[in-house]
């Protein structure tokens, strides 16, 4: 038999390291490392610091950016981890030159540089500029829903806080009365201690909730309706995504699509997009202006949302300001051929349920009754006649013909429970007829950007977003994991959400940046 020298990877050794030695050309790295120290300006740090007189001398900012970074790029996002890593990587040691920051200096610097993280990123996306690695050509705005720490159990308004909390004292107070009615033996004297634990766990939460509601008003939607609230973080929003339902921040980017480099990002706490599309806009715009590009970007780009991003005003202020924009709306793929005959999950669902009740949702819809030729009146399902109410109705910006059933058929008829969208209360159906927009209406922007969107050009401009868009999200929350995150507050989680759209960058600027590549 053969015979192999014995090895255990778990010893140690001591050796003699040159740490510079350690970071070898062609590694992120080493990219890394050569930029902070010779093409990034962090001078804008310096303010935060106060000890050239007094005080002990603080760790170099260009210490703690590489391997923070570099933590990031490996997918570490804890501070102790970090910290750790300074004692037993080689390469956190080289990237730290052998410092050892504690935890709290590594935590502390993150949750407070946005100001300085922002201008970062400006240096960063400079690099990238010079390089030749944005094209300007076209840029796709996209968000990620990621969770963050805090749970949307603690999510709700002021009135649903108040249920929740008197729900809460009121099994406080059974458990008691219980206890105090129960034999204490032997027996129960376990079943008692732990009951008394669970109590004093609801009465944290009882006083938790007041303390909330005490100090803090409901969060005004844009109805003026109140919105749910968070009481561990008031700024994020419960929001919903394609694995349920979380408590959490919205990271949202513009996307160049030469390379994929991020050119704008920041992190809303709010659960719908329709507001973001002229934020990001003009954050782009600004973020150029201070690269120092004189015209607009957007003068000879293109610009490309998804119908997340899609509302008549965001569109209006698209046409209206001259930018060559393609946002979908959400029938755009319906239009689409190529989808027509694509049978998903919901057609295949509403299908077996229109064979069940002979409807697709149990009721009895606008298609199931016929309007006569000369439009004063139509025929219900039951053969009854139903006569126009209306002729002039205008309902988003489209005319319709009203017409209604009468009490007398409605009451007695078999099916009423089908036809009728609140049986118990309502006395008769009514139906829309939709004949398009009255003459002389103008045409909508919504209309206009349908129009556009759907032409030859306009489906292939729209065809690379999801191939311009989708890669800096894939690579960020797949190669760099990071699934939500770790920080509380607007301030902080955009953050933590610019350091990663920096290492992003700088990927970009080592996979393709001339003398990386």
């Amino acid at each position: 038999m053969a015979r192999y020298k014995e090895y255990d990877y778990s010893q140690g050794k001591f050796i003699p390291i040159h740490f510079d030695k350690q970071i070898l050309p062609g590694t992120f790295e080493y990219t890394l490392n050569y930029l902070i120290d010779h093409e990034i300006d962090l001078s804008i740090f310096d303010s935060r610091y106060n000890n050239d007189q007094t005080g002990a001398p603080a760790y170099d900012p260009a210490i703690i950016l590489k391997i923070v970074l570099y933590a990031y790029s490996r997918g570490i996002t804890r501070s102790r981890q970090i910290a750790q890593c300074c004692k037993e990587n080689v390469i956190f040691m080289a990237l730290s030159a052998d410092t050892h920051p504690h935890f709290t200096t590594i935590a502390d610097f993150i949750s407070t540089a946005n100001e300085e993280v922002i201008r970062l990123f400006l240096e960063v996306l400079m690099v990238c500029d010079e390089m030749g690695l944005i094209g300007k050509e076209m840029f796709a705005v996209d968000g990620c829903k990621m969770p963050s720490n805090a749970s949307k159990e603690w999510s709700g308004t002021k009135e649903e806080l108040q249920k929740k909390k008197e729900k809460m004292e009121k099994a406080v107070r059974q458990i008691i009365k219980r206890h105090r009615e129960m034999d204490v033996s032997e027996a129960n004297r376990e079943v008692v201690e732990q009951e008394s634990r669970y109590v004093d766990t609801i009465k944290k939460k009882v006083k938790k909730i007041k303390q909330w509601l005490k100090e803090n008003d409901d969060k005004p939607g844009k109805s003026g309706k109140p919105i749910k609230s968070n009481i561990t973080d008031n700024e994020s929003a419960k929001m919903k995504t394609s694995h349920g339902v979380i408590q959490g921040y919205d990271g949202v980017v513009v996307v160049d699509d030469k390379h994929h480099v991020i050119v704008h990002a920041e992190a809303f706490g709010v659960a719908q997009e329709h507001d973001l599309l002229e934020p990001m806009v003009e954050g782009t715009r600004e973020n150029f202006k201070a690269l120092g590009s004189e015209e607009d970007v957007f003068e000879k780009a293109k610009l490309v949302a998804d119908s997340g991003f899609h509302t008549e005003d965001n569109v209006k202020m698209l046409m209206e300001e001259e930018i060559d924009g393609y946002v979908a709306d959400t029938q755009f793929r319906k239009r689409d051929p190529r989808f027509a005959e694509v049978e998903k999950y919901k057609d295949r669902f509403n299908k077996e349920r229109a064979e069940y009740y002979g409807t697709t949702t149990g009721k009895y819809q606008v298609k199931d009754f016929s309007m006569s030729e000369d439009k004063t009146h139509c025929i219900c399902p039951a053969g009854k006649r139903m006569y126009r109410t209306g002729s002039n109705i205008i309902m988003d910006g489209k005319r319709a013909y009203k017409f209604g059933g009468r009490k007398t058929d409605c009451r007695a008829c078999e099916y009423r429970e089908k036809c009728l969208r609140h049986p118990e209360h309502q006395e008769y159906r009514q139906v829309y007829f939709f004949v398009g927009r009255p003459e002389g209406t103008p045409e909508s922007f919504t209309q206009k950007m349908k129009r556009k969107i759907d032409s030859i050009k306009g489906r292939l401009i729209y065809n690379r977003r999801l191939g311009t868009a989708e890669p800096p999200f894939a690579h960020i929350r797949s190669m760099l994991r990071l699934d939500r995150f770790s920080l509380r507050g607007k301030r902080k989680v955009n953050t933590q959400w610019l350091l990663y759209c920096i290492v992003h960058n700088l990927t970009k600027v080592h996979r393709y940046g001339e003398g990386f590549a």
